[in-house]
């Protein structure tokens, strides 16, 4: 275990946890404040890392399934007994409320454990015969060495979600977390050495993006890179990836619509809205960007989710009964009121919030925005901020054609008793998940991903294994 000074200096690389030279400030931004410094990788030191994790990937794909998930479960031992401590440090580096942040360590643990277990279903298959003498067989192979980008919303989680499928796939990783939250990642690079993960395994870089993702692609021993992040550098990766056909899992940017139905159980649509906008402050791809209600239960709906968005309490997310937090630095601080701006120039009514809360740190004032027009920003750009825009609509082809006028399709929420209307949405709303009466769908156990430009493949559910394992086809002959 690295002494409690020497954790933020320092990098993971094969077994050995490393000075660099360099170092990246962590900033808290409920203060905006440097708190923590960590080591700052060379390009060097990611092509130690790839090899090192190609030395070591022989001995772990030669594991049983069994082996490396009970590996897993004994990492998942170490975040649990660290719950606590890991829990503090996203919250201090993140700015999100202290008790979100032990929900996202919890399923971070489950997720070690699903992939413990899903590795032992990796199966293969034996085809019927079309020809005497011959035999036909499916056989499940790891990729290789991959490399992982995750980002600061969710900084464990996400991060677990790529490396714990890889790994359990039989895969060796390098993880590329966000410069700006990369203290949690540091505890899950503790944890793995902890479990007895061999050197080579897993291991953790930190410092440029754009060096970091270039050597991955460019670089033959990685087999495949998993981002999540946005549509932009998306696109980057795939220009990128084209010049060696490099396989890529994409997890971009949302929009996501919320239809409000007036067959309604009204309470809980009221209050799965709230969690589907602001929870993690509104810094989720998969928050409720766009809000439509019909509009018979318009002013009903509005006037209790006005209500249930005033009570929220705004602050440092150390602090007890805080559920809004700062946003992640003055820039999306600035991005945020800039769309809140645009909303009135474009006929929105801002009903609550709308400014900057306090002088220090990057904290913004819940906001509920009435009739913004279908141009303006923050109805045709992703918003990672708690700033909610509400408009109506007539019929539910109506609401569904306005659902998915968007490029992007990561998730969609709709609130609704309607049996049949469920199954209606389900088939045409143009989006990975579709929560229905829920405002956090995601688990562990089913797949996680978009459609159109909100990126490439599924995270999660037996999904997140196959993203990391090939698929071979062996013909026999002479049987």
């Amino acid at each position: 275990m690295v002494p409690a000074q020497e954790k933020q200096q320092r990098v993971y690389l094969n077994g050995t946890w490393v000075t660099t030279g360099e170092e990246i400030g962590v900033v808290d931004p409920s203060t905006g404040q440097v708190f923590a410094h960590v080591a700052a990788v060379k390009r060097d030191h990611v092509q130690a890392a790839l090899a090192g994790a190609y030395d070591a990937l022989a001995r772990w794909r030669a594991l049983t399934a069994k082996e490396r998930g009970a590996a897993l479960d004994r990492v998942a031992d170490e975040l649990l007994k660290r719950a606590d401590e890991i829990a503090r440090t996203i919250t201090l580096e993140n700015g999100k409320p202290l008790a979100q942040s032990r929900g996202e360590v919890a399923m971070s643990e489950d997720h070690l454990r699903w992939f413990a277990a899903e590795g032992r279903r990796a199966y293969g298959r034996l085809i019927p015969h079309q020809a005497q003498g011959r035999r036909n067989l499916v056989v499940r192979t790891p990729i290789g060495v991959v490399g992982a980008i995750s980002p600061w919303n969710f900084p464990l989680v996400l991060a677990v979600r790529k490396v714990a499928p890889a790994l359990a796939a039989g895969c060796t990783v390098v993880l590329k977390p966000s410069s700006q939250t990369p203290l949690c990642a540091v505890a899950l690079a503790e944890c793995m050495e902890a479990a007895g993960i061999p050197p080579g395994v897993f291991q953790l870089v930190i410092g440029s993006a754009r060096m970091i993702a270039e050597e991955f692609l460019n670089n033959p021993i990685c087999r495949k890179i998993t981002f999540t992040g946005s549509t932009e550098v998306g696109r980057e990766l795939i220009r990128g990836a084209a010049e060696t056909v490099k396989p890529l899992s994409l997890e971009l940017g949302g929009l996501a619509p919320l239809l409000v139905f007036e067959d309604c159980d009204m309470d809980r649509a009221v209050e799965q809205t709230l969690i589907a906008k602001f929870r993690n402050t509104g810094q989720s791809c998969i928050a409720a960007n766009r809000i439509y209600v019909q509009r018979s239960i318009h002013r009903e709906f509005l006037a209790r989710f006005l209500a249930g968005a005033q009570k929220l309490r705004v602050g440092p997310g150390l602090e007890p009964g805080v559920e809004i937090g700062p946003l992640i630095s003055a820039d999306a601080l600035k991005s945020a009121l800039d769309q809140i701006e645009d909303a009135a120039a474009h006929g929105g009514k801002v009903l609550c919030g709308g400014k900057r809360a306090g002088s220090t740190g990057y904290f913004l004032e819940p906001t509920v925005i009435e009739g913004a027009g279908e141009s303006a920003l923050c109805m045709r750009e992703e918003t990672f901020a708690p700033v909610a825009p509400i408009s109506t609509f007539e019929t539910e082809e109506e609401a569904i054609e306005r659902a998915n006028a968007s490029e992007f399709g990561l998730s969609a929420y709709a609130m609704t008793r309607d049996v049949g209307r469920i199954f209606r949405l389900a088939e045409q709303i143009e989006a990975g998940t579709l929560g229905i009466n829920d405002g956090a769908p995601t688990t562990s156990t089913s797949p996680f991903g978009g459609v159109k430009q909100s990126g490439w493949g599924r995270e999660l559910g037996s999904e997140g294994l196959d993203a990391f394992l090939e698929t071979k086809h062996v013909s026999i002959g002479g049987v």
